[in-house]
């Protein structure tokens, strides 16, 4: 078996994740990092986009998740995962990082992330 890897880095939205009352109203910026292996063999042989994993609905699967407010990011980053692997079931893992921009911390922080892997489960005899 050969897995062909598929990126998506770095997407942006605003959303409403968050313990404080404060940034589920106002809301924050956050970057959302998907990586996917996934067994592809028939796309790359044949050049039919049937075949792949189409890059516009891994992205609107994560925009439909980061649309729903969550109290924490590994929350957040389950429920991406799970829905990936849901939609897309040649998808063998799936890695989800999401990070909250410039969190209210009281100091200065460029961001934190959370980082969550899902990977399908080996069926026995």
């Amino acid at each position: 078996m050969s897995l062909t890897v598929i990126e998506l880095e770095n997407m942006e939205f605003q959303a409403f994740h968050g313990c404080y009352e404060l940034e589920r109203q106002v809301g924050n910026r956050f970057q959302v990092s998907v990586r996917i292996e996934a067994e592809l063999g028939e796309a790359a042989d044949s050049d039919r986009i049937e075949r792949t994993i189409n890059y516009l609905d891994v992205f609107e699967t994560v925009r439909e998740q980061m649309d729903i407010p969550s109290h924490i990011l590994e929350h957040v980053a389950g429920r991406i995962a799970g829905r990936i692997r849901e939609r897309f079931p040649q998808s063998v893992r799936v890695r989800v990082k999401v990070s909250k921009m410039a969190p209210p911390l009281g100091g200065k922080i460029e961001k934190v992330s959370v980082t969550l892997e899902k990977q399908r489960e080996e069926k026995g005899c």
